[in-house]
C-alpha cells in the first residue's frame, strides 16, 4: 500500500514548518540574536507567536498524525530549547515560563484546529 499523495499545500506547508523550527531554534540559541520589529511586545508573545505558526503548519503538514502527539513533539521542542538555552557561554536565560508559553499556544492552535477540522469534515 502506497501512501496517499501530498497535495501541493501540504508540501509547502512542510517546508515552512522546517524553515520555522529552523529559524526558532536558531534565534533561540543565537548568544546575541538580532532584533526583531515584535521584540517590544515581549519575549513571551515571541516564543507563543512562533510555536503557534509551527504547531499550524506542522497540523497541515501532518493530517495523518493524531494532534496529541504532534503537541508532545512540539512541547518538547519548547523544553529542549530552554534546556539549551541553560548553556553559559550563550548567555541566555532558561526559563520555564517560556516554556509554558510554547506549550500554552501549541495547545491553543492544535486545539482550534481540531474545532475547525471537525467542522468541516460535517459540513462536507
Amino acid at each position: 500500500m502506497t501512501a496517499a499523495p501530498r497535495s501541493r499545500w501540504r508540501k509547502v506547508a512542510y517546508v515552512l514548518q522546517w524553515a520555522a523550527i529552523v529559524t526558532a531554534v536558531v534565534m533561540a540559541l543565537l548568544p546575541h540574536p538580532p532584533a526583531l520589529p515584535i521584540d517590544g511586545y515581549g519575549d513571551k508573545f515571541e516564543h507563543m507567536l512562533a510555536f503557534s505558526v509551527i504547531a499550524l503548519l506542522a497540523a497541515m503538514s501532518y493530517r495523518e498524525v493524531p494532534l496529541t502527539r504532534i503537541g508532545e513533539r512540539l512541547s518538547f521542542l519548547g523544553a529542549l530549547i530552554e534546556v539549551g538555552q541553560s548553556i553559559p557561554s550563550l548567555h541566555r536565560d532558561c526559563d520555564i515560563r517560556d516554556w509554558f508559553a510554547d506549550t500554552f499556544a501549541v495547545v491553543v492552535v492544535l486545539g482550534l484546529y481540531a474545532i475547525i477540522r471537525r467542522f468541516y469534515r460535517a459540513a462536507t
